[in-house]
């Protein structure tokens, strides 16, 4: 199926949930001088505008990124995120663009680094084509996500992260997605895998994680933000990321930033916010 649209979503409290935490895994992996490589398999269109008929249809933006846009007192690890998308909108000071992961990942890498763009969606990825042109850096490719271990991994460069942000329109894509990052990481066993997931009532997402603890992998932390309580009948109560091969004081930089991003996105305190190690860290 190829019917969502991402723009109908930009900016919401799980987008902006997500790309703090890409920006923070960003920012600890970029601290070392050796290149890396960013692979993103549901790269959507890369760049949205907030005034396009698709963004204000559902106005998400409104309870996401313009409730951070200017709150007051930011956790300095926030800053990367939070200059981006200042600068994105420098132009008229207003907050009218917002970044999907292909450009908060060009925007917080450096000329030595290599970013790998895959989106499936013809409409889709014909925008990021265009919003990636001109940069050498970028590789785009129109693939069925779940071919990308075999045909991509791993990179030349054997440093980098690899992010899995599925639609989940049928509910086989919780064990599809599983099985994907088993593979990844099967083949590139040194990477740091982001998965991203929602946080609905029926609770599939337990499954998921459940499945990555006991798949091998080493130091899964998870980092879950809900505006309502998991079990609401609603749409999306919450967005998780579970953070494979965690670089290192991760947690603590997110023990920092998730309160604060929590009070803003949540300001009736109906959710919660849980960070937790579901595989711990091996000690050396």
């Amino acid at each position: 199926m190829l019917s969502y649209r991402h723009g109908f979503h930009a900016g919401n409290f799980a987008d902006v949930h997500k790309h703090v935490l890409l920006a923070c895994v960003l920012a600890a992996l970029t601290r070392k001088d050796k290149p890396l490589v960013v692979v993103d398999t549901h790269a959507g269109a890369g760049l949205y505008d907030l005034h396009d008929p698709q963004a204000l249809k559902t106005a998400e933006y409104r309870d996401g990124v313009m409730r951070v846009w200017s709150a007051p007192h930011p956790p300095k690890a926030l800053s990367p995120y939070l200059e981006m998308i200042r600068t994105l909108n420098a132009a008229d000071g207003a907050l009218s663009l917002y970044p999907g992961s292909p450009t908060v990942s060009r925007m917080l890498t450096r000329d030595q680094d290599r970013l790998i763009f895959n989106e499936l969606h013809p409409a889709d990825h014909g925008v990021l084509r265009a919003n990636v042109s001109g940069d050498p850096r970028v590789a785009v490719h129109q693939r069925d996500a779940r071919e990308l271990p075999k045909a991509l991994l791993p990179p030349a460069i054997r440093r980098g992260l690899v992010l899995v942000d599925p639609p989940y329109e049928r509910d086989r894509e919780y064990r599809e997605t599983l099985d994907l990052i088993l593979e990844a990481h099967g083949r590139w066993p040194t990477a740091v895998m982001m998965i991203w997931y929602p946080i609905l009532s029926a609770g599939r997402h337990r499954g998921l994680v459940q499945g990555l603890a006991r798949g091998g992998v080493k130091a899964l932390l998870v980092s879950e933000l809900c505006i309502a309580p998991p079990q609401t009948p609603m749409g999306l109560n919450g967005s998780g990321m579970a953070i494979i091969n965690t670089p290192w004081q991760l947690d603590r930089t997110l023990a920092d930033v998730q309160p604060w991003l929590h009070a803003c996105l949540d300001p009736q305190g109906q959710g919660a916010s849980t960070l937790e190690w579901q595989v711990p860290p091996q000690a050396g």
